[in-house]
Parts: structure tokens; C-alpha cells; sequence
């Protein structure tokens, strides 16, 4: 590592001084953070290698491909349009450029989002400064700074070639998670890094623990020194007649003494799968992803398993969701533009299973004049029809001041009769 130190004169000299690589601040350097207490140096590219971050950060990343983002525009109060003439409307739902389809770009940026914290593109602008396509950038080549003057972020992009550049805010797509920093959020991986770390440890430990040989499920002993022609022969005949699924529960014949003794596994060993299964669960908080989306279906029922789903997309996805929507308003909107246009996702695909328990509540709804027809429509992002602005109530409404009346002995009729 070369470090800067005064030589004669004030002149600036760069001496070598040599580090092992596995010290912590290599390795920050390197685009880790050195080894977790558990051993393993975590960072977004090994933590792929754990199947519960790579199923949460994969989760993440095609669930935002599947949902399609649309570009709206305010029509009166309560009625709206898509629009389709927007040159942003084609870059979120149809290509973000002309070698990227639009949910291909939302998985590459939604997996960088999930497992970086952040997600970026370069925005192309034609001459008159629309938003013409949408380059999505590498989150780890990406740094943020703040302008002195404007305390604008500025985004600094390192190519592969290793030179750097400058982009002001207008050029850059950035969505961005939690973390404390104003300008970026917090990489999930790094967050995560020692839960993952231990995940890894216990899969290494089962790999090792069978491309040993596994545990013998017993040994034998012989009290006296067996020649090697004696040796072969038992152990053949104990592997070809006792050994194997096909010679379960068959007598054992012992000879000359010979005694079998059966191993049983340590209490390190009988809890790893219990230790490993708790990791699953443990990473998964990380990235709020329910345990049954992991193939972890020991508490899942036909019940609770529609429930957990949609816990996923209110808890999980639709802040996320939300964060999108802003950040392309932002970037690809003017601030004109932000007050009559806006984009929302669609999320029918994800809440499918819930329809018919929708549909019954919008029909309660406009039975009791809770809702019109339109409003509802309007919920399902479908156009409202001529006559849909209307309440209506069901047939066997009645008020219930009709009842009071009713039972009233005082009340007579029009004609002046009794009630």
C-alpha cells in the first residue's frame, strides 16, 4: 500500500508499505469489511452465496421487474389519464433504452437497491432536456458527496478503466433505503454482514462435516491385534451384508469377540440444523421477506400463508414502491410537470388473490352509498363510464326514520286516516 509522507525540501514522496490481505482495512478498501466474528468476509458479491440473502435480495429484485410502473395525469378532481405521450412513459413501461426492456432495468436497479441500499442510472437527455433514456449504473461504482455551496448531492461514477466523473442531480436516477447518511442508504449486505457470515460458517461446516466421510454411525472393536487377512475379511463382510438401505434391520453376526458400538452425534451437531434454520430467519428481518417466500413452511398454513403475502406487499414492497415513484417523479418530471402528473405501480399481479375479498367490500360499499361505481373503479385503476358518478343504494334500503314512524300510534296517512 503506498502511503504519502514529507521527503526533503516538502517534496511529496510515496514509500510501499506491505499489508497481509486479510487485514480489515485492506479489505474495506478492497469492497469488504474484513472477516465477521464468524470468519467469513462478507461482502454484496460472496453474500450471494447464502441462499436466504440471495433469496431476499432476488425477492426484491424481480418482484419490482414483475410490477409495471405507470406515468398518470390528473384529469379534474377525482379522474386521471394515463400519459402515454409523456417521454417518460416509455422509459418505466416499455424500454428504458434501446438494449434495456423497462423491467429488465428495474431488476438490475432493484437488485443493487436490495442488497446495496441504493439504486442509480444515468438519465440521457435530448436537446431540449426531456429524459430520452436510462442507463442503470453499477451501485458500487457510485459515490455521493455534497456541494459546499448548494448542498446538492454530486454523484461521483468510476468507470471500469478506473477514471472517475462528476454527475449533478438532474443526471442521475437514484432510489434510495434506509440508513443515516442524507445522501445514500445503507448497504442491507453490510447490515446483515454477520448474520450472513454465521450462515455461511454452518454451510461450510455441513460441507466439510460430509466431504469428510460424514459421522460412522458406529465403530467395531476387537480386543486382540487382527493380521491383515483377518481385517479384509470382516470389513467386507460387514460392509457388504450389514450396510446400504437394503440391509436395514438385519441381525448383526459378530464373531470372536468382535463388539459393535453406535455413535451418536454431539450436541453441536444435533443443533446445526436448528441453528441453521434460525439464520433463515435472522437474515430475513434484514429485508422484512416472510419466512414462507424462503421455503421456510414450518409455521405456514393454507391460512396464514395469504396473510403473510399480503403482509409482504404492505410492509415490504409498496415502501418501496413509494420510494420509486418519488424518485422518478423527480428525475424525470419537471416541477411543473410534478403538479399534474405522477406515477404509480401496479400492483394487481401481487394482490390477485385478494380480488374476490375486494370486490365484496366494493360492492358493500356502493350497496350502502359508501363508494360510486367510479370511485371504485378509480381504486382499481381502471376509467370510470358515463352514469358511474351516481350513488346508489340496495332495494332493501330503508330509512330508518320510515321505521320511527311506523310505530308511531300518533302518525296518520295523506288521507287522514289512521297509520
Amino acid at each position: 500500500m503506498w502511503k504519502l509522507g514529507k521527503g526533503k525540501k516538502g517534496a511529496v514522496e510515496q514509500r510501499s508499505e506491505s499489508y497481509d490481505l486479510t487485514d480489515p482495512y485492506v479489505a474495506f478498501i478492497l469492497g469488504g469489511m474484513g472477516p465477521t466474528v464468524a470468519g467469513e468476509n462478507v461482502t454484496p458479491d460472496s453474500a450471494l452465496r447464502c441462499s436466504a440473502a440471495f433469496a431476499c435480495i432476488r425477492i426484491v429484485g424481480e418482484t419490482l421487474a414483475q410490477l409495471t410502473p405507470h406515468l398518470y395525469r390528473k384529469k379534474g378532481d377525482d379522474d386521471r389519464e394515463r400519459a402515454t405521450d409523456h417521454p417518460a412513459y416509455k422509459l418505466v413501461a416499455k424500454a428504458a433504452n434501446p438494449w434495456t426492456p423497462a423491467s429488465e432495468f428495474r431488476l438490475i436497479v432493484g437488485t443493487h437497491f436490495a442488497s446495496v441500499g441504493n439504486g442509480y442510472a444515468f438519465i440521457g437527455r435530448d436537446g431540449g432536456g426531456r429524459p430520452a433514456e436510462l442507463i442503470p449504473l453499477d451501485a458500487r461504482l457510485v459515490a455521493v458527496k455534497q456541494d459546499p455551496l448548494t448542498l446538492e448531492p454530486i454523484y461521483t461514477v468510476t468507470t471500469p478503466d478506473g477514471q472517475t466523473r462528476d454527475y449533478s442531480r438532474a443526471d442521475i436516477f437514484h432510489v434510495r433505503g434506509v440508513g443515516l447518511d442524507v445522501y445514500k442508504g445503507a448497504s442491507t449486505v453490510s447490515l446483515a454482514r454477520e448474520a450472513i457470515g454465521l450462515a455461511l460458517t454452518l454451510e461450510k461446516h455441513c460441507a466439510g462435516l460430509f466431504g469428510r466421510g460424514a459421522k460412522p454411525s458406529g465403530i467395531l472393536k476387537h480386543a486382540k491385534t487382527m493380521s491383515d487377512k483377518v481385517f479384509a475379511r470382516i470389513s467386507g463382510s460387514f460392509s457388504k451384508w450389514y450396510t446400504g438401505g437394503a440391509n436395514a434391520g438385519k441381525t448383526m453376526i459378530l464373531e470372536d469377540g468382535t463388539e459393535f458400538q453406535q455413535l451418536q452425534l454431539s450436541s453441536v451437531d444435533s443443533q446445526t440444523l436448528e441453528m441453521r434454520r434460525f439464520q433463515i430467519a435472522e437474515i430475513s428481518r434484514y429485508w422484512r421477506i416472510p419466512l414462507h417466500m424462503l421455503n421456510d413452511l414450518e409455521r405456514a398454513t393454507h391460512n396464514n400463508a395469504e396473510a403473510m403475502g399480503q403482509q409482504f406487499l404492505t410492509f415490504c414492497i409498496l415502501p418501496i414502491l413509494k420510494l420509486w415513484c418519488d424518485a422518478l417523479a423527480i428525475s424525470l418530471l419537471t416541477e411543473d410537470e410534478r403538479e399534474t402528473h405522477y406515477f404509480e405501480f401496479l400492483v394487481d399481479d401481487l394482490a390477485r388473490a385478494e380480488i374476490l375479498k375486494r370486490f365484496e367490500a366494493y360492492g358493500k360499499a356502493i350497496d350502502s352509498g359508501v363508494l360510486n361505481p367510479n370511485e371504485a373503479r378509480a381504486m382499481e385503476n381502471r376509467p370510470g363510464y358515463e352514469g358511474g358518478e351516481v350513488y346508489g343504494r340496495s332495494l332493501n334500503y330503508t330509512p330508518a326514520s320510515d321505521f320511527n314512524n311506523a310505530s308511531d300510534p300518533s302518525r296518520t296517512d295523506a288521507a287522514g286516516g289512521d297509520a
